[in-house]
This record gives C-alpha cells, structure tokens and sequence, in this order.
C-alpha cells in the first residue's frame, strides 16, 4: 500500500523557521519516503505505509518535543498492491 501524508505545525513564525518545523522537515527528508515536498504552509511526501508510517509517528513525537502546540495530519492511501486488495 502506498500512502500520502499532509502535514503543518505550529505555531507558525513568518520570519523564522521555528524549531519544530526544522525537525519535522528533517524526519520527513530523512526517511527515505517518495516526492517529498517542504513548504512554509504545509507539507507532502509519498511512499510505502510502513515508511510513512513510521515517519508519521517520528514527526509527531519529535515536533512535539522541539515545541509544536499543534500538528494537522491528513494519510490518505493513493495506491494499493496487488496482494493487498
């Protein structure tokens, strides 16, 4: 199965990237996920569940710890496997 995550932190900070946003940028660069696209007003990256997954659980806890109040999270599946229908 392959999936999309969407996703903002806050709070948000115009002139500086804030350090959770830093963090979330870093998880979701690092985790060997598909079409990865950062951005000041959200963010997008594609791959296999498990890899989106794991990054969805990593960028929660991280951004979180570096000082995120808020995360908006959207997975939306964009393809499933032959095995797995």
């Amino acid at each position: 199965m392959r999936l999309r995550v969407e996703f903002t932190t806050e709070p948000f900070d115009l002139d500086e990237a804030p350090a959770h946003a830093l963090v979330a940028r870093e998880v979701i660069e690092t985790a060997e996920l598909d079409a990865v696209d950062v951005g000041p007003f959200g963010n997008t990256a594609e791959g296999g569940a498990d890899r989106v997954l794991d990054a969805v659980d990593a960028l929660l806890r991280k951004s979180l710890q570096a000082g995120a109040t808020r995360i908006s999270l959207q997975v939306n599946v964009i393809g499933i496997g032959e095995g797995e229908r």
